[in-house]
């Protein structure tokens, strides 16, 4: 007969903690292929539809473009190989959800005037995952081609992180930008893993992303470091 000592006993919990329990052993919350300039931004200033990183934003991402991850990812052969295209697909590796602001979702602010927009990519997305986008508006859940589907959270980064939690199945969670997003995420203290792509590029003005933010304070530390012609690529982890 088994002694009461040697029963293990589990506490009872409010509900809302036991998704960050899971996750805490199950998934982790990753930031993959975030350019930012050598004078630290990560969007360029006025975003707009025919600037949608902002004035000078899209030079953050050159260093990806021509990679054979980018260019299957849209139906391409070819694409280049190396240390660029091996941090573009990590970024796919293990990824049951995706959570996004709702800045990269599109160019319209305030309330949904309808429910034509459905995002930069076409009827069918690079995600193939749930996306869950931060909104302060509700809207219907939109499913398009190739598994990914988007909805749409007003309740915040937890009630997102529930939701992609489920979602995922036991695999990671890309979170994907803006800038706001990420950083809220990081005060947080719930990003696992970040990786940084320094490209050679000085925008002067625009979204900073660690403004304000002490990453050693946080528990963050650089684990990893190379560079490219186009690039120099950084992973920071939390320290467990």
């Amino acid at each position: 007969m088994q002694n009461a000592s040697d029963t293990l006993i589990i506490p009872l919990l409010p509900y809302d903690w036991y998704p960050e329990i899971r996750i805490a052993l199950m998934t982790k919350l990753r930031v993959h292929a975030f350019g930012i300039s050598i004078d630290g931004y990560g969007a360029g200033p006025s975003q707009n539809l025919e600037n949608p990183l902002g004035i000078g934003g899209m030079a953050l991402h050159d260093w990806m473009f021509s990679t054979r991850t980018l260019q299957r990812m849209f139906g391409n052969e070819g694409g280049t190989t190396g240390i660029d295209d091996d941090f573009a697909a990590r970024g796919f590796d293990n990824i049951g959800a995706w959570i996004i602001g709702r800045n990269m979702f599109g160019p319209v602010r305030g309330p949904w005037p309808d429910e034509s927009w459905k995002g930069w990519w076409g009827d069918n997305p690079p995600f193939h995952t749930p996306v869950f986008v931060l909104t302060h508006h509700a809207r219907a859940s939109i499913t398009m081609a190739g598994e990914t589907s988007f909805h749409f959270i007003t309740e915040g980064i937890q009630a997102a992180l529930q939701r992609a939690s489920a979602a995922a199945n036991g695999k990671d969670i890309r979170i994907g930008g803006g800038v706001a997003t990420i950083q809220e995420f990081l005060h947080a203290g719930l990003i696992d893993y970040v990786h940084l792509a320094i490209s050679p590029v000085l925008l002067g003005s625009g979204e900073k992303l660690f403004a304000n933010i002490d990453l050693p304070k946080l528990g963050y530390q650089c684990t990893e470091h190379s560079s490219t012609p186009k690039a120099t690529h950084l992973v920071l982890t939390k320290r467990s």
